[in-house]
């Protein structure tokens, strides 16, 4: 893969990273090193080079790799990940060393051993779209990959990116569990999708992932069945609970793979979704989590049906929305939220999606909001999203927390802007015997790198484990 100086070439770039270095290092400086030393040596290096890759530059806690081939480069970041999870199982939780990766295909300028160029710029911005241990690539790339039994791709449609003037199409690269593997069980992501319909005669779309008690997600803002995994924090909570767990997920009337020519958002209408995803599925007794306004559809569910919720988990949730807090600020906060959807909703312009990320993830980097702004845009048209936004500020199930008979763990992030922390106390102090538990941070929906999301994924195992 030699050039000429000055030269320019096509390659295929793959840039990773370590996830939380900088937090590892602040808890473990010479234990983190040490880890991070065995892992390049042991692991990364030779992957690379079994798969005839280049790395040209290393970047303490990440590096960039150069390929001739777009299949062996993504060959090479798919084992990489299989090693990497297969060596957490000697990790102590919170100590694990984990990647992003992503992967270009571009025009790059050789400067002696270095490479620079576009290549380089979009395999950086995949990368930091890819949650941690997945694995992010470019359209440009995907097009010349040949089939493989080894991962499938899923497409995350277009992504304007930092510093890259036109929307980049982004896959992620889902891998396929192997035969092979280690006995230890890791959840698969493979998705059994079906239908059932409401009393209504809605067809509402769910999914089941892994085996065990029957652990439902309640569906909240916009979900998708295919896109959701890009939000860290229904992705993680999927792949921790799916190891011991049967995780139902679903999305609400009007959204993702749902019917979307719909009338009626309200709260009743949302609990019968719920209610007729757990009826299709035959079963009896569940454990639910719900977020965000989720969490006043799984509370609403509980109170209605004691005898059928074992345990319920709700996070960044309220019994009130806006309108009924007896704010008028509150109620001209709504209309100007509803005005925006109307007007912005799924502009890629960049005041749209900053006015978006602050209400749902203030500490979000750019990529990070275009890939939520994305995600919503695909769930739902903007009347839907207007209209569910209206639902979810009307709600009140303030009477209604007190017939809560299930054990219930609330969780509320101090600074959410999206649901005040205040919100989250009174609903936890009117559901008996609750349990709450601040988290720190102001990041409604919470990323890979807070420090809240890895509280939250270990109170919530230990919860449902119990």
């Amino acid at each position: 893969m030699s050039a000429i100086q000055g030269q320019r070439k096509l390659a295929a770039i793959l840039t990773a990273d370590v996830v939380g270095y900088s937090r590892l290092m602040a808890t473990d400086e010479s234990g983190t090193h040490a880890r991070l030393k065995l892992v390049l040596a042991e692991v990364f290096r030779p992957v690379v080079k079994r798969n005839a890759g280049r790395i040209f530059k290393m970047m303490g806690d990440g590096a960039l790799v150069e390929f001739a081939s777009a299949n062996e480069a993504v060959k090479c970041a798919v084992e990489l990940q299989d090693l990497l999870d297969q060596g957490q199982q000697q990790s102590s939780p919170g100590e694990e060393i984990r990647m992003r990766i992503g992967i270009s295909l571009g025009d790059v300028i050789v400067e002696g051993a270095d490479l620079f160029g576009n290549g380089v710029n979009v395999a950086a911005r995949m990368e930091s779209l890819a949650e941690p241990g997945s694995i992010c690539i470019s359209g440009n790339l995907q097009e010349h990959l040949t089939s493989s039994d080894t991962f499938e791709l899923i497409d995350l449609g277009p992504c304007q990116v930092k510093n890259i003037p036109q929307p980049v199409q982004v896959f992620e690269v889902s891998r396929k569990k192997n035969a092979a593997e280690t006995s230890v069980k890791t959840p698969s992501f493979v998705q059994d999708i079906r239908f059932c319909e409401t009393p209504d005669g809605v067809l509402i779309a769910y999914a089941t992932i892994g085996e065990g008690p029957p652990v439902v997600s309640v569906s909240n803002w916009l979900t998708h069945l295919e896109l959701d995994f890009q939000i860290p924090m229904r992705r993680e909570l999927v792949r921790l609970l799916s190891t011991d767990n049967q995780i139902i997920r679903y999305d609400a009337r009007g959204s993702g793979l749902s019917d979307r020519d719909i009338k009626d958002f309200s709260l009743d209408a949302s609990v019968m979704d719920l209610t007729s995803v757990i009826d299709a599925l035959g079963l009896q007794e569940v454990s639910l989590v719900g977020q965000s306004q989720g969490a006043a559809v799984a509370a609403a569910f509980a109170a209605r049906n004691p005898d059928r919720v074992k345990k319920l988990v709700l996070c960044g949730g309220y019994a009130r929305g806006r309108r009924m807090r007896g704010s008028k600020g509150q109620i001209a906060e709504s209309d100007a939220f509803i005005t925006m959807i109307k007007e912005g909703w799924g502009k890629e312009l960049d005041a749209y999606v900053r006015m978006f990320g602050a209400f749902f993830m203030p500490d979000a980097n750019a990529e990070q909001l275009s890939g939520f702004t994305n995600l919503q845009r695909r769930a739902t048209p903007p009347e839907n999203a207007a209209s569910i936004q209206l639902a979810i500020d009307s709600i009140d199930i303030s009477e209604e927390l007190a017939n809560v008979k299930a054990q219930t763990l609330v969780f509320h992030v101090r600074e959410d802007a999206r649901a005040p922390f205040e919100e989250g106390r009174r609903m936890a102090a009117a559901i008996p015997n609750a349990r709450f538990v601040p988290l720190e941070g102001r990041n409604h929906v919470m990323l890979s790198s807070d420090p809240a999301l890895q509280r939250f994924l270990s109170e919530v195992s230990k919860f449902l484990k119990d």
